[in-house]
Parts: C-alpha cells; sequence; structure tokens
C-alpha cells in the first residue's frame, strides 16, 4: 500500500464542503492508504510545514496537493512544495498539463509542479474537482513505479 496525504489548499473549504479531497478519496482507494487529510490556508508557511509534516514525521510515500496552483496572488501551492524539495520531477507534472490540454487549453494555466523530498513524492493538482479527477487519472499509472525508483527498488 502506498501511504498517501492528501493536503488541499484553500482560505475557504472545509472537510465538508471539499468536493476535490473527496474526489482524491474515492480515486485512491486500490493501493493507496490514506494516511493524513487535511486543508491548509493559501499561506506559504503552514503549507511547508504540513508537507514537512507528511515527509519527516509521518513518512507518507506520496502527497497529493490540490489548490494553489493558479495565477491569483494566493496561489502559492508550487512555490511552497519548490522549498521543501530535494528534487524536481518535472515529466509528472508535464504529463499531466499534456493530457489535460487534449480536453481544455486552461490546462496550460496550471503552475503545479512534483518534487521529491526524502522518499516521499510530492504532486501539485488543480483544485477544481473535475481538474483534480482528470489530472489523476492521467498518472495514476506511473506513480506505483515512480515509488518503487525513489525508494531504491529498480526501474
Amino acid at each position: 500500500m502506498i501511504k498517501t496525504a492528501i493536503l488541499t489548499v484553500s482560505s475557504s473549504r472545509k472537510k465538508g464542503n471539499d468536493e476535490s479531497g473527496k474526489v482524491l478519496k474515492k480515486l485512491l482507494v486500490r493501493d493507496f492508504q490514506i494516511i493524513a487529510y487535511d486543508i491548509a490556508l493559501d499561506d506559504e508557511k503552514a503549507i511547508i510545514k504540513q508537507l514537512k509534516s507528511y515527509c519527516d514525521i509521518k513518512k507518507a510515500d506520496l502527497i497529493l496537493t490540490n489548490g494553489g496552483t493558479g495565477f491569483s496572488a494566493s496561489d502559492i501551492t508550487p512555490e511552497a512544495t519548490f522549498k521543501v524539495a530535494d528534487k524536481i520531477a518535472p515529466g509528472i507534472s508535464e504529463l499531466i498539463r499534456a493530457e489535460g490540454l487534449k480536453k481544455t487549453k486552461r490546462a496550460a494555466l496550471s503552475r503545479g509542479i512534483s518534487a521529491i523530498r526524502g522518499k516521499t513524492l510530492i504532486i501539485n493538482l488543480p483544485g477544481s474537482p473535475k481538474g483534480v479527477k482528470e489530472s489523476l487519472e492521467a498518472i495514476i499509472g506511473i506513480i506505483p513505479h515512480a515509488i518503487k525508483m525513489i525508494n531504491d527498488e529498480g526501474h
């Protein structure tokens, strides 16, 4: 099982009305164990603190963030992710955008990144339920192999 943490980044959502977080939980049934699910404000320090906790304390294999990847002043999830990263994994986010572009040109407006901190893969997803679903569906098949590579279990 892939130990997975979900972090919704939003100043307005609560767990009860977090549709994107619910979509992720529903899609992550097989092979994924949800070890944490939280909502953080659009605040860089809060996001960094939560990401570090998932990586360093909870030892998550995978963190999926949703929200905060657009162009508004409060959209700072990629910057927070970059600050905790040991390595960047651009191909994952490139795949998400490439698949999204098949449906809408607005996919090019997502600034989400993917990165590795220690033994944890962090992937920024869009904040809309539809964007989260389509993005995760684009990459879910490669995540188990990515986790194996991070853990030096082969290519």
